[in-house]
This record gives C-alpha cells, structure tokens and sequence, in this order.
C-alpha cells in the first residue's frame, strides 16, 4: 500500500514538473488547449430567463487554467478564450464577436483573467495551499470576488450605457450573482478536490 502511494506522489510530481518545466511553446499550447476546454465548458449551459447571463461550466475550467498553468500562462489561456472568441464562437451559446464580448458579460470576461492569474499566483506560490481546505478559500475568493466583482460591474453598465436601465443593486445581484451560488460552489469543492488528489503539495 505505501510502495504505492509513494509511486502515485512520485507520479504526481513528475506530471506537475514537466508542466512547470516545459519550455515557452509547450506552455503556450497548453494555455490555447485550455482556452479550447473553457470554450467547451462554456456550451454546457442552462439559459435563465430573466438574465442575460447563463449557468455554465467555464468558471471550472478557469479555476482550472490557474491550478494546472499557475499565474502567467493560466492567465495567457484566458486571453486566449476572451480574445479569439473575437473570431471563434466558442463563448457561451457558441456566439462570438465584439458584441458580445462587449455587451452583458464584458465584465465576467475580465474577472476571467484576473481570477485565472489569482488561482495561478497562489497555487505556484504557496504549495501548502493546494490542499483541499485552503485550496477551497483560495477558490472562493477567486470565483465569489474576482470573477463577480467585474462581471456586476459590467452588468450594470451594459444595461445602463447599452439599454438607458439603471439596474438596482438587489436586481443585478438577482441577475448576476444569486442564481448561480449553489453551482459555484460545487465548481470550487471540484476545484479544490482536484488540487488535493492531483497537484504536490511541496514544490
């Protein structure tokens, strides 16, 4: 049992370090196949009526980027995902082009980055981190406050400067933040399981 847990740690570290290690080339299509994984979570979608903003899986797969390319490269996939989605419709709906980028998401598309450069940071930074418990709060300041500090913003702006709608603070909480809590969480506890099973947590 123990030859084999050392052997699962030993496997562990060598798949984390040949990441880390890789030269600039493998890091940068590593970073444009995670920006293809966000663009594939962002189909698995459920469309709310009362909010231009949907239920998707592309928050996963940007807590994701930040674990596995950690903070620079993490963030280059997300630069990858908001900036050829210009020309791929691979955002949510599989649409594209500046309307969209600009329009009621903007701001979500900007806390994509900073939370995959946030996650990114933290986990290269702090091995110690990527434990289950503290990789949890970690994530949950990533999702709750990187990802949806902007994308509020951005809500309200969209509709103010896009529609002449000056939203309330209870109705842009209703329609970008509320009905999606329960499901973020779920993607931080997944988040935060992998970190434990799949990164070392001593280098």
């Amino acid at each position: 049992m123990n030859n084999n847990m050392d052997a699962y740690y030993q496997k562990r570290s060598d798949i984390y370090n040949h990441i880390k290690n890789a030269n600039t080339y493998e890091k940068i299509v590593l970073s444009f196949l995670m920006a293809c994984f966000t663009g594939i979570m962002a189909q698995i979608a459920i469309p709310l009526p009362f909010t231009p903003v949907p239920i998707t899986l592309q928050t996963f797969a940007v807590l994701i980027a930040g674990l596995f390319l950690g903070k620079k490269y993490g963030l280059l996939s997300q630069i990858f995902y908001v900036g050829l989605g210009l020309v791929i419709p691979w955002y949510s709906g599989m649409v594209g082009g500046l309307s969209v980028l600009l329009g009621s998401n903007c701001g979500y598309f900007i806390g994509f980055l900073v939370c995959a450069y946030f996650v990114g940071y933290i986990s290269e930074n702090y091995p110690q981190s990527r434990n289950f418990t503290r990789m949890t709060g970690t994530l949950l300041i990533a999702n709750f406050v990187a990802i949806y500090v902007p994308g509020l913003i951005g809500l309200y702006a969209a509709f103010l400067f896009g529609k002449g709608v000056s939203l309330s603070l209870i109705q842009v909480l209703a329609m970008g933040l509320i009905p999606f809590i329960a499901g973020d969480i779920l993607k931080v506890l997944a988040g935060s399981a992998i970190s434990k099973t799949l990164l070392p947590k001593n280098e």
